[in-house]
């Protein structure tokens, strides 16, 4: 093939490589999960100390003790 004859060949290679990089794998979900309480998590190495999977109580407790401490900017910051 001339050069003349192979431009087109290769854009049109180059266009179709472009759109299959393009495409995305189907994100299908796997057999759903029974819906649960958040607070019936595993006990796992990550969990809280002093939550206990299973108790909504202690649940409630480290929750408030997080948003309180750990996530309100106010109470982080030290006054001047």
């Amino acid at each position: 093939m001339t050069a003349r004859r192979s431009g087109p060949l290769w854009a049109g290679l180059a266009a179709a490589l472009l759109l299959v990089a393009c495409g995305e794998k189907p994100q299908t979900l796997g057999p759903r999960k029974g819906d649960q309480p958040a607070y019936t998590g595993p006990a796992t190495a990550f969990t809280a100390p002093g939550w206990i999977p299973g108790n909504e109580a202690s649940w409630s407790a480290e929750l408030r003790t997080r948003a309180e401490r750990g996530q309100n900017e106010y109470t982080r910051i030290q006054p001047r």
